[in-house]
């Protein structure tokens, strides 16, 4: 009987995933102990590089469970405590806010999404200008609304798109039931056409990915961390723009000149066309919705386009916390197009909560980060450097930090420690504003480069679109490789000549 409840016990923990991650994920956990009895700093950075683990193995193990036993472990170790992990996330609310109420929002405007973005992918024949367009669209919305914001509004669009060829692919017409999440009723005729339009659909969403944080560094409304910058240095919405112009626009415009160069030379997993079979399936999709659309279905859309206008200004003008102004596009969008049942509404919330306590996970391995003062040795190594070197050094190590850890922890920890040097008289106004500036970017521009470095790329990455279009965290890397190099070399140089 004991045999028998031990080999089930093996069986479900952690489910279908392989034999060889559940023992590494008990090697981790046996191995913790240990090093935290040895040396607490040393166990604190093999618990990032653990977690970071997890992360990349999201494809094969939802990264909750295993990351969240990690940080259960670390808590029990006294690597943090549950107060930290509280404080960390009460700090980062109107993030948790935003996922919860912003995501599901944006699931009720889906109508209206798919038929804007299929008239672009229809009417755009040019995979190099519609590459374009999603990295300057996504840059310009995220300048003016936020990263997370945007990326869910991306993703909402290619898995309608995937949702729509995956059902042809498998033998069945556009008004039947689908499961998209299994390839095995895909017709053979159709497995080379959906293994490009995967790549196809990847190449668009890293650009429009990378677009979120090339518009992401330039307004204090852009990413959460540069809220708190500007309310530290005292900048108004045009001010911390004009700050950071000198930088994040070449790297906008470098950002861009990657993106073209990609697509034409098909490089890094890039350059992917519409193949015409699945043009013209699409093609068909919108002629066939177009042809039975109701009155009700087109009062729906517009009702849609609406709110989604209203969305822009409420958030363009920060009239409210994105979290707040989510919750008003779902009621708005729900009232007025007659969705008032519970179990049509609880659909929105199923994408992002699984994040959203996956998030919390997260800010338990920043609190161990914090606790344990792992990067305190970084930062007082850059504090003995001065003038143009001391603000490339800021700038290249949040970058280095922000890639393994999360860039709002890492310039909300850099910042305090500048704003301390500054009232202590330790250095100037000059040299404090600079310092800002090289924090700002620094967090926002060389943190592409893994899918941690930023919440919309590890949202991107652990959203239900990713395992449909086979985008994993080494796939990531690997494709936001060139844009890291380019415009974390842009906006260096940038720093040192222009600054």
């Amino acid at each position: 009987m004991s045999h028998t409840m031990a080999e089930a016990l093996r069986e479900n923990f952690l489910g279908n995933s392989p034999t060889w991650y559940k023992l590494t994920i008990i090697g981790f956990l046996i191995l913790n102990p240990i090093l935290v009895s040895f040396d607490p700093f040393i166990a604190g950075w093999v618990l990032v590089i653990e977690f970071i683990f997890t992360l990349a193995m999201a494809l094969k193990c939802y990264p909750l469970q295993p990351g969240g036993l990690l940080a259960i472990e670390a808590i029990v170790l006294g690597l943090a405590t549950p107060e930290m992990v509280f404080h960390e996330t009460e700090v980062n609310f109107p993030v948790i806010m935003l996922l919860m109420f912003m995501v599901a929002g944006i699931y009720f405007l889906r109508e209206m999404l798919l038929y804007a973005f299929t008239k672009i992918l229809l009417g755009v024949r040019s995979k190099i200008l519609l590459s374009l367009i999603f990295s300057f669209a996504a840059a310009f919305l995220s300048a003016f609304l936020d990263a997370l914001t945007v990326i869910a509004v991306i993703i909402t669009v290619a898995v309608g798109f995937y949702g729509v060829y995956h059902k042809v692919a498998s033998g069945k017409k556009l008004d039947h039931d689908h499961d998209p999440s299994t390839d095995d009723q895909v017709v053979e005729l159709h497995r080379e056409d959906l293994e490009g339009f995967r790549a196809f659909l990847r190449s668009l969403m890293m650009h429009g990915a990378i677009g979120t944080a090339l518009g992401g560094v330039t307004t204090l409304v852009g990413e959460p961390q540069n809220l708190l910058i500007a309310k530290v240095m005292g900048w108004t919405f045009a001010e911390f723009f004009m700050r950071m112009a000198h930088i994040s626009m070449p790297v906008l415009a470098v950002g861009l000149i990657t993106c073209v160069l990609l697509e034409k030379f098909s490089a890094f997993g890039y350059g992917a066309k519409l193949s015409p079979k699945v043009r013209d399936v699409l093609e068909e999709y919108e002629r066939v919705m177009a042809a039975n659309r109701t009155k009700a279905e087109s009062t729906a859309i517009i009702v849609q386009a609406v709110v989604a206008v209203i969305l822009i200004l409420v958030l363009g003008f920060h009239l409210a916390e994105p979290g707040v102004v989510g919750l008003l596009v779902i009621v708005l969008a729900t009232a007025f197009n007659g969705i008032t049942e519970e179990h049509r509404i609880g659909r929105a919330f199923e994408e992002a909560l699984p994040f959203t306590a996956l998030l919390v996970v997260f800010f338990a391995i920043v609190a161990v980060i914090n606790n344990q003062g792992l990067f305190t040795p970084v930062i007082h190594w850059v504090l003995t450097y001065d003038g143009k070197m001391q603000e490339a050094l800021f700038y290249m190590a949040n970058g280095v930090l922000s890639m393994i850890s999360d860039n709002v922890f890492v310039a909300t920890v850099y910042i305090k420690q500048v704003a301390e040097f500054y009232e202590s008289g330790a250095i100037t106004r000059e040299q404090f504003d600079a310092l800002a500036v090289a924090i700002n970017t620094g967090t926002n521009i060389p943190s592409v480069a893994t899918p941690n470095g930023q919440a919309a790329f590890l949202f991107l990455l652990t959203s239900a679109l990713a395992p449909l279009i086979r985008l994993s965290y080494g796939r990531m890397v690997i494709m936001a490789l060139p844009y890291t190099v380019t415009m974390t070399l842009s906006g260096l140089a940038a720093l040192w000549f222009l600054g």
